[in-house]
């Protein structure tokens, strides 16, 4: 490589790698929206039968399809402490998605191809943004995986891929089960690619693709006992499909409209220049990957978990790896590339970094909670939400992470999921969105109730605390005592009898 393709050398991949890992070093807690409701039921399930949280929680191990971070936590988090362990994991998750990344581009190509580099920002979107980290855990592993399935295949070694990915569907279902099904999509889509290019026909193709795909079949049985319970499916396929095209503006939305929009304006330059240069190079495997994932994310319906939403990157991400490029015109689309990942890397840096100063002035307000309090908590939610991510709707479960304490924001998964709430006491307050309310302005639009409204139908004796984040400046609280506020944010301890009002 004496040519200076240095974007092809091992130091750059080496940086890359670090460079991932950028934007979680300054939070002391990664401001992901979902992180503190998953840490909450991280905490149950370390110390729930010894703490006062067995009075509130169930915590009970199931073998379901999003355990990957679970077992991580239970592993680790009692010799290192949960939220150490969380962030440590959350940083392993980054780096592995852009080494799979990397990895995919060499083993399609020869060579990592100057388009990698403007897919690797795409790790900081959605999926991770939002908190799902036993997905996108996953998807790192299924990216990986991917990468290795072309190598085996590259080198003629059919029967020890087989034997390898018996194992492997197993360690991407376990992490989560939508993980799972991208590879099996990815890795079929792959093999239909290669055995057209071998000259057979579709039908001998798919039906080679299917025969191939089999090790990766077996996980597929325990959908026979167990389904998903996280709000995945849904029949508003075609009533909500034009939330699609909005996921697909929103492609890298995070806090600056006008960088996000920008960012996602020259992917769709570069690509559709790709497209139609004559010559180009692709990666028939990587291109067949890509239009299976965009297949995916169209046909699924939006439920209320993102299913289709958290596809859409991982589609472009292998669209992306999936071109080549001209000789002439690699060394300037790698500037570009390497341009377009420091921006990214610094305005992802500067938001989390602002998100996590944000949330550690909030939580002080814990320093004043009594250890296994009960807490209402209330987040408002402004009627015009903006193009910044709303980060704080899961924060009152670190109530539970930190205190012991009830909070009602847990996610319900029923009896699919690890951990159950028992409801006793709290009715229409026990988990989640009971904590999200919205101004007066906009209730009558938005279905969820306003605060006072909430407030004024706070079940009685139920809760001993109430915690208000974000609450309108000219609220006020009747019939309780405020214990602490910032000025922005306030708790208030509630006596056993009487009512709370606000005005």
């Amino acid at each position: 490589m004496s040519d200076g393709r240095w974007w092809e050398r091992r130091w750059f991949a080496l940086v890359a790698v670090l460079l991932g890992a950028v934007p979680l070093l300054s939070p002391a807690l990664p401001p992901l929206v979902d992180l503190p409701g998953h840490m909450a039921r991280y905490r149950v399930m370390l110390d729930g039968g010894t703490s006062p949280l067995a009075t509130w929680y169930d915590f009970h191990w199931r073998f379901v399809g999003y355990l990957g971070v679970d077992l991580l936590v239970a592993a680790f988090a009692p010799w290192f402490g949960l939220e150490p362990t969380v962030k440590v994991i959350a940083v392993a998750i980054q780096t592995l998605t852009i080494t799979g990344m990397l990895w995919l581009s060499r083993e399609a190509h020869g060579r990592v191809q100057p388009m990698a580099l403007l897919a690797l920002p795409l790790a900081y979107t959605l999926p991770f943004l939002y908190g799902f980290l036993n997905y996108t855990l996953a998807m790192a592993l299924a990216l990986n995986a991917f990468a290795l399935w072309l190598r085996l295949t590259r080198q003629g070694r059919f029967r020890l891929r087989a034997a390898l990915f018996l194992a492997i569907a197993w360690l991407v279902w376990t992490a989560h089960l939508f993980g799972w099904l991208t590879l099996g999509a990815m890795v079929f889509a792959a093999e239909v690619a290669r055995y057209r290019a071998l000259g057979r026909s579709w039908a001998r193709a798919i039906l080679g693709a299917a025969v191939a795909c089999l090790p990766l079949a077996p996980p597929a049985l325990v959908l026979l006992r167990w389904h998903p319970g996280d709000g995945a499916g849904g029949s508003d396929l075609w009533t909500r499909f034009p939330m699609k095209l909005g996921w697909f503006v929103t492609l890298f939305r995070d806090r600056w409209q006008w960088i996000d929009l920008a960012s996602l304006l020259l992917l769709v330059l570069l690509l559709y220049g790709s497209w139609r240069r004559r010559g180009q190079a692709r990666s028939a495997s990587l291109a067949a990957a890509a239009l299976a994932m965009a297949a995916l994310f169209l046909l699924l319906p939006f439920g209320t978990a993102y299913v289709d939403a958290r596809i859409l990157p991982y589609a472009v991400i292998l669209a992306l790896l999936a071109e080549g490029t001209l000789p002439d015109r690699g060394r300037l689309l790698a500037w570009v590339g390497l341009g377009f990942l420091l921006v990214r890397t610094l305005a992802v840096t500067t938001d989390l970094a602002m998100e996590g100063r944000d949330w550690q002035r909030r939580l002080v307000a814990l320093e004043h909670l009594p250890v296994g309090a009960r807490v209402a908590a209330f987040v408002l939610n402004r009627c015009e939400a903006g193009w910044a991510i709303a980060r704080l709707n899961h924060l009152p479960s670190m109530a539970v992470v930190r205190r012991s304490a009830f909070a009602n924001d847990q996610f319900d998964l029923g009896s699919t999921g690890l951990m159950q709430v028992r409801r006793d006491g709290f009715g229409a307050f026990a988990n989640d969105p009971s904590q999200i309310v919205v101004e007066d302005r906009c209730a009558a639009t938005a279905g969820i109730p306003t605060l006072r409204t909430a407030l004024a139908r706070l079940s009685r004796g139920a809760f001993d605390h109430v915690w208000l984040i974000d609450p309108p400046a000219d609220l006020r609280v009747a019939g309780a005592a405020r214990v602490w506020s910032d000025g922005r944010d306030a708790l208030y301890r509630l006596e056993p009898q009487g009512g709370i009002a606000a005005r």
